[in-house]
């Protein structure tokens, strides 16, 4: 009696549960047909991810932030090591004290060569003040000799002295030739000087630039998916340390036939229902549509056969609305998207309402 009461039972829980599974799945499988004036996809959650990686190779001192955390855009996530980083920025900074002072003997220099310069155009012009009164020396003491005055003695004399002021002469030019190429010379080496400062200093400001960039700041404000490295590990340059979700860029991607994507245009409206909230509407617009058709992922389900051509198209929430429900904003969600492909058409009755401050809590 108690086997065939148990059997009787048994078979009663056995029909309930296929009937109960059968209710799910017709009411899964045969949701409310949309309106040929709409389309529908079956997408989840997604939200554009960024890297957060280092600049230079080097140690992870330390990551301030927890994988889940809400982070602004500008706020220090991590730091790495900068301790060969100073040690560079000292020497660096060496260098230039010691290109400002090569500089400074090298101004030295130039104004000892413009005083020598000087020297010498006053040696010239004495040298040719004292050629130019042999000449008139000689010329008179001819006139003499020629008058029977002087005798020809005192012109050999007068022209030895003149030449002995034009060699005068000669020498001193020469002497301001060299000294103006030594002039030459010592601008070089100041110019020399100036780009061996200039040179010091951009490397200052690029070691300082590289211990600015050691603290890994957020690009966006956003939110910690990943922690890909833990502090005391060794990263090459460009070495991920952390993944961040900029919850302001939130979409759904779906698979729409030719002939829905045919009639849809960048910016055209949507609504998204998500499988958690079966009780609300997302709104949400068109903002990729592919230039080509492709193969539906196996991932994703649709109404349509698996091997006919599909086009991705991208639904986007607002910003604003995402601004407004940070903190409840979530991805890998699944959910459907609705397409209005008819602007004139109404939002069919089937759907639930828009989201709005009291119904999204």
């Amino acid at each position: 009696m108690t086997s065939k009461y148990f059997s009787r039972w048994l078979s009663i829980f056995i029909v309930l549960a296929i009937a109960a599974t059968a209710i799910l799945s017709w009411q899964y499988f045969h949701r409310p047909k949309v309106p040929e004036s709409f389309a529908s996809g079956n997408g989840r959650i997604e939200a554009t991810s960024v890297n957060i990686a280092t600049k230079t190779s080097g140690r992870l001192s330390e990551i301030l932030v927890r994988e889940g955390d809400d982070v602004v855009a500008g706020q220090i996530l991590a730091r790495m090591d900068t301790a060969t980083l100073m040690a560079d920025l000292h020497e660096a900074e060496a260098q230039v004290k010691r290109a400002r002072s090569a500089k400074a003997i090298a101004q030295a220099n130039v104004a000892q060569r413009k005083s020598e310069n000087s020297a010498a155009n006053a040696l010239i012009a004495q040298r040719e003040s004292e050629l130019a009164l042999t000449d008139k020396d000689l010329q008179r003491t001819q006139q003499l000799i020629d008058k029977g005055f002087v005798s020809p003695q005192k012109l050999d004399v007068d022209k030895s002295r003149k030449t002995s002021a034009a060699a005068s002469a000669r020498a001193a030019r020469s002497q301001q030739s060299e000294v103006q190429s030594s002039i030459s010379a010592a601008l070089a080496a100041v110019n020399e000087a100036q780009s061996a400062i200039e040179a010091a200093e951009a490397k200052v400001e690029k070691i300082k630039a590289d211990i600015n960039d050691a603290a890994l700041t957020a690009p966006i404000s956003g939110r910690v998916l990943y922690r890909l490295a833990e502090p005391g590990e060794v990263l090459g340059a460009g070495g991920n340390v952390l993944t961040l979700l900029d919850i302001t860029d939130v979409y759904m991607t779906i698979f729409l036939p030719t002939s829905q994507v045919g009639r849809i245009a960048i910016g055209t409206d949507a609504r998204i229902v998500l499988d958690v909230r079966p009780d609300i509407s997302i709104p949400a617009t068109i903002t990729f549509v592919s230039p080509e058709a492709q193969f539906t992922p196996k991932s994703v389900e649709t109404r349509t056969e698996r091997e006919k051509l599909m086009f991705r198209v991208k639904v986007k929430i607002p910003q604003v609305l995402l601004k407004a429900y940070a903190k409840r904003v979530k991805t890998g969600l699944p959910g459907v998207a609705y397409v209005r492909l008819d602007a004139k058409a109404a939002w069919p009755d089937t759907l639930p309402p828009l989201v709005n401050d009291k119904n999204a809590r």
